[in-house]
């Protein structure tokens, strides 16, 4: 068969050398695992099984690499096809194309490679967890002015802010291994669409590649593509969060702001004004991350409305695209976990802002609420007045406020000590005393980070287990092809 160059061009040649960097070695380790089932089924005779595993040793991975693509073979499967052929007697290498299809080995194939995409999102947000545990535990007594609607709201911690990050990152990781497992199920033997009526054994190839066990429906093996919108939708998830966190760290870090500091490694100056440390690995990450986000989206798109069977719009022009959007968010992790690792941060300032503009108002309602019995209402409508009251006379003390707002609305005063009004508003009191789960005192975010802390060993483990389970199963197929 001849191919139309601009077919040649366009599609063979991209496609041909995207497989060589993404699929090579998942497709080698296919072929001598589904070479191992066949001769343990008795479906090829072990003679034939060991003359095609020597022509699959023969194989020369590195010089295939540096294969150009020349038309004369549709793709990197049968080009191998050929060098095994060619190897051996041309009948023999033949039966390994026995009880499969080029569907259940791309799918396959793209399982193999995914799980390694999703091990590795892991990876990168487990590193960014650690990175803020260790910032957290340092910021627990840290003082920091919260924002609702970019407004200063409620003093809290940085390390009650960091904390709420860290705790959706965990959930990230929920989501990630939750994906692994459902990708984590071996589509070969399912041949084309119905499976086979050979006698094999998918159990075993399963375990012999690393797999939990086979996919069900052979149709839905081959159509299906839940497992790869689990996979992208789980870190799309989690690089709208980072970048979220992103753009308030950049903002931090501007001169209005001061907040943090980043280290010297992840800024630039600018060829023109010598005074400018610009934070710009951090918006290199939120490039990044957004850039990955943009490619989630697209792979979303190409799959929509297509038929729910084998097409080309899930295979060779799409997996590139998830490669490069996995590839983005790693590197997006990477990057701002480095970044937060040099975090230094202006205590002094960070205290002295979250005590201005009334932010701590709302301990005062909660203070009147409960040692005088009023409603929240009545004790929010004192403390509005207070606020007025202070802008009309800044001079006037905070005790006396207090005691004409109160008798203006109850009929007769509530008198605090200048003292102890100053240290209710205080941002240390307003923090101190929101001993609630989850809250920031420093009593209660110690407990969080132990918490998180522990989490995060428990899903390192979990990581570290599963790459050890795909490295067991390669090392059993090394054990049994080379046994054939």
């Amino acid at each position: 068969m001849r191919f139309a160059p601009e077919y040649v061009a366009c599609v063979l040649n991209e496609n041909f050398e995207d497989a060589k960097a993404l699929f090579l070695e998942p497709m080698m380790a296919m072929h001598y695992a589904h070479l191992v089932m066949l001769a343990d089924c008795g479906i090829v005779s072990r003679e034939d099984a060991h003359t095609i595993r020597e022509a699959l040793d023969a194989v020369p991975i590195a010089e295939i690499r540096k294969v150009c693509y020349d038309g004369t073979y549709e793709d990197l499967f049968y080009y191998i096809e050929r060098l095994v052929a060619t190897a051996c007697d041309e009948k023999v290498a033949g039966r390994l194309h026995t009880a499969r299809s080029r569907n259940d080995i791309d799918m396959t194939l793209y399982r193999m490679r995914q799980r390694q995409y999703v091990l590795s999102a892991l990876q990168a947000s487990l590193r960014l967890r650690e990175a803020l545990l260790d910032v957290a535990s340092r910021h627990r007594e840290t003082i920091l002015a919260l924002h609702t609607h970019t407004q200063p709201a409620q003093p809290s911690t940085v390390a009650h802010y960091l904390l709420a990050m860290i705790e959706q990152l965990e959930r990230d990781a929920t989501r990630l291994k939750a994906a692994y497992e459902t990708t984590n199920r071996n589509p070969l033997g399912a041949c084309a669409i119905t499976g086979t009526g050979f006698p094999i054994d998918r159990d075993l190839t399963s375990r012999l590649l690393g797999f939990s066990g086979p996919t069900g429906n052979t149709y839905g093996s081959i159509a299906t593509t839940d497992y790869l919108l689990e996979n992208v939708t789980a870190t799309a998830v989690l690089l709208a969060g980072l970048g979220r966190f992103v753009q308030d760290m950049l903002l931090w870090s501007t001169a209005e702001f001061a907040y943090l500091r980043i280290g010297d490694g992840f800024v630039q100056g600018s060829s023109i004004m010598p005074q400018k440390r610009n934070p710009v690995a951090l918006e290199h990450a939120r490039a990044i991350g957004s850039k990955a986000l943009g490619e989630a989206t697209g792979i979303l798109m190409c799959i929509h409305n297509t038929p729910f069977g084998d097409i080309v719009d899930t295979e060779d022009d799409l997996q590139p695209l998830v490669d490069r959007m996995f590839h983005d968010a790693a590197r997006a992790l990477t990057l701002v976990a480095a970044a937060m690792a040099s975090a230094e941060f202006d205590t002094a300032r960070l205290e002295r802002r979250a005590g201005e503009g009334w932010i701590t108002i709302t301990e005062l309602s909660d203070t009147l609420v409960r040692e005088h019995g009023l409603a929240f209402d009545t004790a929010h409508a004192i403390a509005r007045r207070i606020v007025q009251a202070k802008s009309d006379r800044p001079d006037a003390r905070i005790s006396d406020v207090l005691a004409d707002a109160s008798a203006e609305l109850l009929g007769a005063p509530i008198r605090y000590s200048e003292e102890r009004v100053t240290a209710i508003l205080s941002p240390r009191h307003f923090v101190a005393i929101r001993t609630t789960h989850g809250g920031p005192a420093p009593d209660e975010t110690a407990r969080a980070v132990a918490a998180s802390r522990a989490a995060l060993e428990s899903d390192g483990k979990w990581l570290d287990r599963t790459r050890a389970s795909l490295a067991a199963a390669a090392e059993l197929l090394k054990e049994r092809s080379a046994g054939l």
